[in-house]
């Protein structure tokens, strides 16, 4: 009996039932919260990542992904112990920010081009920041301080590269190609193990010719197709950013956020690092915007601040990992490995702020 009520659908069951007695109780603040995380959502997320989005499923349907994987792969594999499809979805993810690297590594999953393990692997690498939120957002936005740009690069997308060094350990056991993987689309195109001949750049050009006869679509089709799906995964990112909204405020409102920011308080203090930051640290653990804005006005210790800023950007946020754990749900990747993988990127690139502090710092 215990054990049935311990069960984590049964606490999730709980939790939802919890949920749904603070917004018969506060339907008003429910109301502005859902509307706030809408506006998020129509005003930033939209006009961010649905071009990418389209984008990303063109680059596949086109052969570009097969171009440079099939240039990457020397680079790779002995890195990172992936296929060399892998670099394009590292750079797209850096480029564009979270959920895109785990958005094409569900696509690659779904054209088996990967296996469980370099999907998870990938996944971890590519969870970050994008560019454009780190130092329009963060830096200038939040902190009021553009030279804290590099700093906060250098950890978080320097911490992100340890991420991808330290996967390559994840699951080594496993198969270094996939299962299925007994058919063109990965053999020839991408992995380098087809009957390919002269530089790397000609069989480059190659793979994406031969990837693009077997995909078969004309343009058309394949942009009509391209939309659609990106305006599906949107719609599904508008869900999770409303409903987490939600969520935060009646954690708010029923004083639970205030009872996580006082027990980090105290270990804060204990630590010798600002208690106003317990609450970035706590609006970070379920949104990433919510806590780095907190986090630039939280202290007056700009090197702390920093640090605090660069876990939140590393972790993620509950809000980004649904949205991830939804792009995999297809797939048999697994959620655990991202999970350990975001905290101990948060922790590493806290650490780097701290290491690089001296040279980069402001």
């Amino acid at each position: 009996m215990l054990r049935a009520l311990l069960h984590p659908l049964s606490l999730i069951a709980y939790s939802a039932l919890l949920l749904c007695l603070l917004m018969a109780v506060f339907p008003e603040e429910a109301l502005q919260s859902s509307l706030r995380g809408l506006s998020i959502w129509w005003q930033v997320l939209f006009p961010a990542l649905f071009p990418f989005f389209v984008i990303s499923e063109l680059l596949l349907g086109l052969g570009i992904v097969h171009f440079f994987g099939r240039l990457l792969d020397p680079l790779m594999r002995p890195l990172f112990r992936l296929p060399g499809i892998g670099g394009f979805v590292v750079a797209m993810g850096y480029i564009s920010g979270y959920p895109v690297g785990a958005r094409l590594t569900a696509q690659l999953w779904e054209q088996r081009l990967i296996n469980r393990a370099e999907g998870e692997r990938l996944v971890a690498f590519t969870t970050t920041s994008d560019p454009i939120f780190l130092i329009g957002a963060v830096s200038v936005g939040f902190f009021h301080q553009v030279a804290l740009a590099p700093l906060l690069a250098a950890a978080h997308y320097g911490g992100g590269l340890v991420i991808g060094l330290l996967m390559r350990f994840h699951a080594a056991k496993e198969d270094s190609s996939p299962s299925s993987a007994k058919g063109t689309a990965y053999n020839s195109p991408v992995s380098g193990s087809g009957n390919y001949s002269g530089s790397r750049l000609k069989s480059a050009f190659r793979a994406m010719h031969d990837a693009r006869l077997l995909d078969g679509r004309n343009f058309g089709q394949l942009l009509q197709e391209s939309i659609q799906s990106a305006l599906r995964l949107m719609i599904v990112v508008g869900g999770l950013v409303v409903f987490f909204s939600v969520v935060m405020e009646m954690l708010d409102l029923a004083g639970l956020l205030e009872g996580l920011s006082n027990v980090l308080r105290l270990l804060f203090e204990l630590s010798g690092m600002p208690v106003q930051l317990a609450d970035a640290v706590v609006f970070g653990l379920f949104e990433v915007t919510l806590g780095a804005r907190a986090a630039g006005a939280g202290g007056n210790s700009l090197m702390h601040q920093a640090a605090i800023a660069a876990w939140v950007l590393s972790w993620g946020g509950l809000s980004v990992h649904a949205q991830i754990a939804s792009l995999l749900s297809r797939t048999p990747l697994r959620y655990t490995p991202l999970l350990l993988a975001r905290l101990l990127h948060g922790f590493i690139a806290m650490g780097l702020v701290y290491l690089f502090w001296g040279v980069l710092g402001p």
